[in-house]
């Protein structure tokens, strides 16, 4: 009984990924400028790939045909779900403050930039 329900949450959760990931495309299509698509291409990495890696270590947990081996399949993807979460959210503000230092992606339509104050040493 808790197998399948462990299934069945996991495919939920792998589901809801595939939601995310759409939604992340469409986002990168659709958006404006830089920064807003490296909002979405964080939202298609850690709903895109964190939520369907736990989904997919749930999954393995119910399927008791997998033996001993279910245990590994599935701390390794709670392991690679979680790498994930820390580290892409840390690129991609590397990655913006990069490219806002540069001045290589425009700030339209922003109005006030606390970044550009900081590099020239005006503080509040």
């Amino acid at each position: 009984m808790i197998n399948e329900v462990l299934v069945y949450v996991g495919e939920a959760l792998v589901l809801i990924g595939v939601f995310c990931d759409i939604a992340a495309a469409i986002g990168m299509l659709r958006f404006p400028n830089f920064y807003t698509r490296m909002h979405a291409a964080t939202v298609g990495t850690i709903g895109g790939a964190v939520v369907p890696l736990i989904g997919v270590a749930l999954m393995a947990l119910g399927c008791d045909w997998l033996g001993p081996y279910r245990f590994f399949l599935a701390g390794a993807s709670i392991v690679a779900g979680i790498l994930i979460m820390l580290l892409a959210p840390v690129g991609t503000h590397v990655l913006a403050q990069a490219a806002h230092k540069a001045g290589l992606a425009p700030k339209k339509p922003l109005l006030f930039d606390h970044l550009e104050e900081e590099q020239r040493g005006e503080k509040k």
